[in-house]
């Protein structure tokens, strides 16, 4: 008899809960889960395909070694962590600590407390080398967040919003972002619909957000930052801000109006191609909201000046005073976290950068947002004293997902020791010495402190009432593998190692923090299993673990609502409307506002996209989830395709300044004309033969991690990429059929 069993899909940090029903120990059906309360039964084709996902052919149920020949076999995983072990002590005692490198993506969601253990163990080899899938994301959030200081009290709740600006983002296709996580559809048709939210969309693509929109912008790409200021201009200009709670929470708002001065809107609209009025209007619609709010995408980051951006819309939200006020419920309450108290009064700005190590490579070094990972390959590649000669890859996919593929391809090719830690043998693991078989989320156990831990990212909007739950697993390893919990990879390392495991977790802001840290040793003798983790984990949690334990569907802890107190009489802080290092930055922009645009030898300007069947490159190996297309069509404006003599499903050339890729033409009316709209993560290693209707092309290849890139957290420019199109050939494959 089929048993269902409720838990928890952690694919993406949304973590919607599901029913799994069980056939004689095979997961035959996922759906949404109606006890489960906030969700409304909402899943997204991703976590229905779970089924798929785990009991693929290709599912790796054993780890295995590379061989000197190439070959993979299989390798015991004691025997795997006993070779690896010695191989890292060996590689620390000839090259010192910092030859051995860690980097993290984003598998990290399924499990997020194997990142605590994960840098346990690099901070007992004494390797600061630890890189995270953040700062080739959205770096700019936590950076602008410590120039710009924060708002003890946080956001008011997103159902009071009288307007809100999406910039860059698509979250009802990948489910993240602006909206609160859970069901962002419906969330958004009660907001727009049912409530008259007015909704301000800025993209070079009217979305399926935008068709919701009251007001969408679709610019050229890579003006985002004129346009943010442009909005300020009008406000400050209009007098539309809230003149109280910027003289009494703020600094910096002469500097400010004196560095926007330039951005007239009838100056912007010219630049970006869009309608002056239209971002009059929205400006006006934001300030004149009792409630606004903003949240900015990958698209924004991902074209450079992501941080200034990510600060501007700060500045947007505090000269509108659009945060939480004194007595208004706290929003995003801890429930797993720690007990808070908060106020309505600024926490101060904080050092972003300069406390951490320095890279050997165009002067980055580690800010607030973690160490620079496109700059990793460079930090394999250059010989001399400090050189990464190890790497472990730990949930990500660092060939389909870093900047800059072939010099990654070059990068991971030159490593002494690769090992990858995944499920299935990636384009990763295809290079690495060892690939080690882990187990998947349905198959171990967790918690949803990451949806509590979303409030400390920029303007995630995460789940805003008290709700957390135990995630149980469901279903039993299969049988006769050998399979492994990442956090244990790290503990049975430095039980090998002789090294013992400080864990410490931390609660907030850069150097405020809402609870003083929690800091626990594991015991090295008697190896905990993963429910004795998190207890640890959790010990300090408002709510005791014990207590969400027993709610399987998860649950809404009322009883913990907290009112925002008043503000301290004698806090003397304020938020940073002018950080010297953003205005200097606009300064620059206000004379040269985009420099790539408008080069006749590439006309076109290549922009990032979210798919709804992948996150990334997670999803791909799935033909029921992709439907029978597996790769990443290149969509163009019909219009341009008809100038260029382009028609659906023909095979062209996408040339930028560093290479080339192929892919496979769509047309797509919602796309504004001179931009080619692309997923990132797809494609083969650059030493595989082309295949562009199967594997997809990676835009990768397209990417410079060197030559255009942010200073400080070296995030290269991804999105509003130069380029030229062609017809290669015609071919004989089924045409797309065009949206």
């Amino acid at each position: 008899m089929p048993d269902v069993r409720p838990t928890v899909c952690r694919i993406c940090s949304s973590y919607c809960p599901i029913l799994v029903t069980v056939d004689e120990g095979r997961v035959v059906k996922v759906v949404g889960d109606p006890e489960a309360p906030l969700y409304d039964r909402f899943t997204c084709p991703k976590g229905r395909a779970i089924p798929d996902q785990i009991n693929h052919p290709d599912r790796l149920t054993h780890s295995v070694r590379r061989e000197a020949d190439g070959r993979f076999t299989p390798i015991a995983s004691a025997q795997a962590l006993d070779e690896i072990a010695a191989r890292i002590d060996t590689i620390i005692a000839e090259h010192g600590p910092r030859a051995v490198a860690m980097y993290v993506g984003t598998g990290l969601v399924a499990f997020p407390g194997m990142v605590n253990v994960a840098h346990a163990w690099m901070s007992a080899i004494r390797s600061p080398m630890f890189f995270h899938v953040n700062t080739i994301d959205k770096p700019g959030m936590q950076i602008a967040q410590a120039l710009h200081g924060t708002w003890e009290g946080g956001h008011p709740p997103f159902d009071r919003a009288e307007a809100f600006i999406m910039m860059g983002m698509n979250p009802l296709v990948s489910q993240l972002g602006g909206l609160p996580m859970q069901n962002p559809a419906l969330r958004l048709k009660e907001a727009v619909v049912d409530r008259g939210m007015k909704l301000i969309t800025i993209d070079p693509r009217r979305s399926e957000t935008a068709e919701r929109a009251f007001l969408h912008i679709a610019p050229k790409p890579g003006y985002d930052p004129a346009i943010l200021a442009s909005l300020i201009h009008v406000i400050l200009k209009e007098g539309l801000y809230d003149r109280e709670f910027t003289e009494r929470h703020t600094i910096g708002f002469d500097r400010l109006s004196e560095v926007v001065a330039p951005f007239d809107p009838a100056r912007v609209a010219a630049m970006c191609d869009v309608p002056t009025a239209s971002l009059i209007e929205a400006a006006r619609t934001f300030a004149a909201a009792d409630y606004a709010g903003i949240s900015l995408g990958t698209g924004t980051s991902f074209a450079l000046h992501g941080t200034l951006c990510e600060y501007l819309a700060m500045n947007l939200m505090t000269l509108c005073g659009n945060w939480a006020r004194e007595g208004d419920i706290l929003q995003k309450p801890n429930v797993l976290l720690p007990p808070i108290a908060p106020r309505a009064q600024p926490l101060p700005p904080y050092p972003a950068w300069g406390n951490g190590e320095v890279l050997r490579v165009r002067g980055l070094q580690a800010s607030v947002a973690g160490m620079p990972t496109a700059a990793l390959p460079d930090e394999i590649l250059m010989e001399g004293e400090g050189r990464v000669r190890a790497l472990i890859n730990l949930g990500g996919n660092p060939m389909m997902g870093w900047p800059d593929q072939k010099k990654t391809f070059e990068a991971l090719k030159a490593l002494d020791l690769l090992v990858s830690i995944d499920v299935e043998m990636s384009a990763t693991c295809r290079l690495s010495d060892y690939t080690i078989a882990a187990k998947l989320p349905i198959e171990t156990a967790g918690t949803s402190h990451l949806v509590e831990m979303s409030k400390f990212v920029g303007h995630m909007r995460g789940i805003e009432k008290p709700y957390a739950r135990y995630i149980e697993p469901v279903i039993d390893v299969p049988e006769g593998s050998d399979l492994i919990e990442e956090w244990e990879i790290f503990y049975e390392l430095a039980r090998r190692q002789g090294l013992k495991l400080d864990i410490a977790i931390g609660y907030g802001y850069g150097t405020h923090q809402e609870a003083e840290p929690l800091r626990f040793t594991l015991d090295m003798a008697n190896k905990p299993d993963t429910e004795e983790l998190l207890e640890m984990m959790f010990a300090n949690s408002r709510v005791p673990l014990s207590t969400v334990r027993q709610y399987p569907h998860g649950h809404v802890f009322e009883d913990v609502e907290i009112r925002i107190r008043p503000a301290d009489p004698d806090n003397p802080h304020r938020m940073d409307l002018a950080n010297p290092d953003m205005m200097a930055e606009l300064d620059a922009i206000a004379a040269a506002p985009a420099h790539w645009d408008g080069d006749p030898d590439y006309p076109l300007l290549l922009i990032s996209r979210r798919l709804k069947r992948v996150v990334n490159s997670i999803g791909r190996s799935l033909p029921a989830l992709m439907r029978g297309k597996e790769f990443n069509p290149a969509y163009m404006n019909p219009d341009d395709m008809a100038d260029m003599g382009l028609e659906n499903g023909m095979t062209v050339r996408i040339r930028s300044r560093r290479g080339k890729i192929t892919g496979i033409v769509e047309g797509d009316k919602t796309l504004r004309r001179g931009v080619l709209s692309m997923a990132h993560s797809f494609g083969l290693n650059p030493d595989e033969p082309e295949d562009p209707r199967g594997a997809g092309a990676n835009t990768n290849m397209l990417i410079s991690n060197d030559e255009e890139y942010d200073p400080i957290c070296g995030i290269p420019r991804m999105s509003a990429i130069p380029i030229t199109v062609e017809a290669i050939a015609e071919t004989a494959s089924e045409p797309v059929p065009a949206n």
